[in-house]
């Protein structure tokens, strides 16, 4: 699409130059016919996009395996006696955006060093609506939440901090560590 816009305006442009330097009106009109379907273009391309991103948002995440080192545990289905059996729990609460607002893990105290390091990374972190914290896809405290996945550098731009629980941060800023050490030679002493 913006190669097209980029296209038009350039048309757009060509036509101006040629209206002034002929002093033929027809050439700036079309001109500015030219700019407004270039700019109609990109009006319907940002609503495209924001339609997707979205959709994208609302739609169930999908497991994020790149980020775990570890299986995420089996969750047995089955009845449950204590929710199954009528008035064993008394009233259940009602769901909302407030739900579990008391149970939210703390803040990652995060060290200035790693911060830097992960403001810049592109890795993966999962956050749940409504919830300040993201998470790395292991974390017992999205386990079984439907979560969107953000790069994290995004995810801090957001205004997202990191979870104490699982340290998205310090584990990112050293897996970024490693990675940059196993990538330099080894020098002979």
């Amino acid at each position: 699409m913006l190669i097209i816009v980029l296209v038009l305006v350039l048309v757009a442009f060509g036509l101006l130059v040629g209206a002034l330097t002929t002093a033929n009106t027809l050439f700036a009109w079309i001109s500015v016919a030219v700019s407004v379907a270039a700019a109609a273009i990109l009006v319907v391309d940002w609503v495209r996009s924001r339609r997707t991103r979205s959709a994208a948002r609302s739609a169930p995440a999908v497991a994020d395996d790149h980020l775990d080192d570890e299986p995420e545990p089996v969750v047995a289905a089955g009845p449950d006696p204590a929710r199954d059996e009528p008035g064993a729990t008394g009233a259940e609460p009602e769901p909302g955006p407030a739900e579990g607002a008391g149970d939210e893990p703390a803040e990652e105290a995060t060290d200035a060093a790693d911060l830097l390091v992960v403001s810049e990374l592109d890795a993966e972190v999962r956050v749940l609506d409504e919830r300040p914290r993201y998470h790395l896809g292991r974390c017992s405290f999205i386990s079984g939440k439907p979560s969107l996945t953000l790069p994290v550098a995004e995810a801090r731009q957001l205004g997202f901090t990191p979870c104490a629980l699982c340290t998205p941060d310090a584990v990112l800023a050293a897996r970024h560590r490693e990675g940059r050490s196993a990538e330099q030679p080894h020098e002979a002493g």
